[in-house]
């Protein structure tokens, strides 16, 4: 029941799309799994892939590390992330798995480090790090769940924009927009998200946030951003970029990155920081529920759109 409900929207939109042109739904695996068949054909979608990609391109998507590596050897500017595996795995490749390696990187990049599952969706598990503790805990968290994780430096991100891109036409593009708060001079940050955001938030900034700083008078008129994390399962909020330089560049250096790793369906996560527009990671499941709430119908046309080519 849980995946059906987490797939609300895909599930449903594949049904409505099925049902207008007399294609048969058979669910299976609880929702992870359609079959739809018109004729002699058989069309599958497993989690949030409709089929179009190849088996390596959606590989690479998938994992981060290895998305990184390819995009950066064609030249395309790109967050890099560094592959280390779990015990299980890392006995076969020396250094994989060292906690020294990590604290090599630790000490290069002093404004912290990002850590995260390699493979994975909707910001599960990410986590910020300064200091060897919160390393050695953040690593032991996410290797009790998953077979690997990748290391990224950790980047002050200006602007983040998702590009979902078919046959490298952008089909919607959206700013990630971060709950944010702004100071009266009279209440602690605490008691201003408290007023403004909902309870996942709160527990995500206490991760983030120290107590002093959650404790501390927030300045009036000083702009505070709750959640480093760009994602819409975070908190943030899309903005639809229909025009504009921005919206251009992002499009534009998608559609490189999907050349690239020569993806077919995918969303592109563009990122704004040290002053230049660079690669976050490539989903080449395209999972929009969360955008399905404020755009339905922009959802809806982009699978749509999806399934046309399925069926073409």
């Amino acid at each position: 029941m849980t995946v059906l409900i987490s797939q609300r929207i895909f599930l449903e939109t594949i049904k409505k799309y099925c049902l207008a042109r007399s294609i048969a739904v058979d669910i299976r695996s609880g929702g992870w799994l359609v079959v739809m068949t018109r004729d002699a054909e058989r069309r599958l979608a497993i989690g949030y892939d409709v089929g179009l990609n190849s088996a390596v391109a959606h590989q690479v998507a998938n994992d981060k590390a290895a998305c990184a590596d390819v995009l950066g050897l064609a030249g395309i500017p790109v967050v890099p992330h560094a592959l280390f595996l779990g015990a299980k795995l890392s006995a076969h490749i020396p250094e994989s798995g060292s906690i020294d390696a990590m604290l090599r990187l630790l000490a290069r990049h002093p404004r912290g480090l990002v850590v995260k599952p390699n493979e994975g969706t909707s910001g599960e598990f990410v986590i910020r790090v300064t200091t060897k503790p919160q390393l050695e805990a953040a690593v032991a968290r996410i290797l009790t769940a998953h077979p690997s994780l990748a290391i990224s430096p950790y980047v002050e991100i200006e602007d983040e924009v998702r590009v979902v891109l078919l046959d490298q036409r952008a089909l919607i593009v959206y700013g990630k927009v971060r709950p944010s708060v702004v100071g009266n001079g009279a209440h602690s940050l605490r008691e201003l998200a408290r007023a403004a955001a909902s309870a996942e938030w709160l527990q995500t900034m206490s991760d983030d946030f120290s107590a002093a700083e959650l404790d501390a008078i927030l300045p009036a008129g000083e702009r505070r951003i709750l959640n480093w994390r760009h994602n819409l399962d975070s908190g943030a909020e899309p903005a639809l970029l229909t025009d504009g330089a921005m919206r251009d560049a992002c499009v534009a250096l998608a559609i490189r990155a999907a050349r690239a790793i020569g993806i077919r369906f995918a969303s592109i996560d563009v990122v704004r920081a040290e002053e230049r527009w660079q690669i976050l990671e490539i989903n080449s499941g395209v999972k929009m529920e969360a955008l399905a709430r404020h755009a339905p119908d922009l959802v809806e046309a982009a699978y749509h759109a999806a399934l046309d080519e399925v069926f073409a």
